[in-house]
């Protein structure tokens, strides 16, 4: 059976993730974080996304962008695929880089015009910033 499509809208924003295959690492050093970054800097020109959040942790992903068109899918294939190309390359493998489909969560009470950001765009936000943290990779904790 076939995957029901995605329900993208304009000016709104979400919360984007994404594991590893297998939750294997989806960078292996400093120049796969540069490329990662690229990668997803190059998507966001493409498509217009303004980023809100991003971070990359060795094994997974987060995103918070508001997509000013009806594109996240068409974003997320190209970045998928351009990363894991030019990963793939880099380090001499082959296959899937990334486990399964992404997860997108719209964020509802962000303001489409981008005057105002709700409370629930903060705490987003505020999580994908913390998440190393929480994952014990920052020294001194979460101060």
């Amino acid at each position: 059976m076939a995957r029901a499509p995605r329900l993208e809208f304009e000016g709104v924003v979400y919360h984007v993730m994404a594991h590893g295959n297998r939750r294997e690492a989806i960078v292996s050093d400093v120049e796969d974080r540069k490329l990662s970054v690229k990668t997803f800097g190059e998507a966001c020109e493409r498509t217009g996304w303004e980023v809100y959040a991003w971070m990359l942790m060795d094994d997974h992903y987060h995103a918070v962008s508001r997509t000013p068109q009806p594109n996240l899918a068409e974003g997320m294939r190209w970045f998928r695929n351009a990363y894991a190309r030019r990963f793939n390359a880099k380090n001499r493998l082959w296959g899937h880089l990334f486990g399964g489909r992404y997860r997108s969560i719209l964020v509802e009470d962000a303001v489409p015009d981008g005057d105002e950001k709700g409370d629930y765009l903060s705490t987003v936000v505020d999580n994908v910033h913390l998440n190393p943290g929480r994952a014990g990779l920052v020294d001194g904790g979460l101060e």
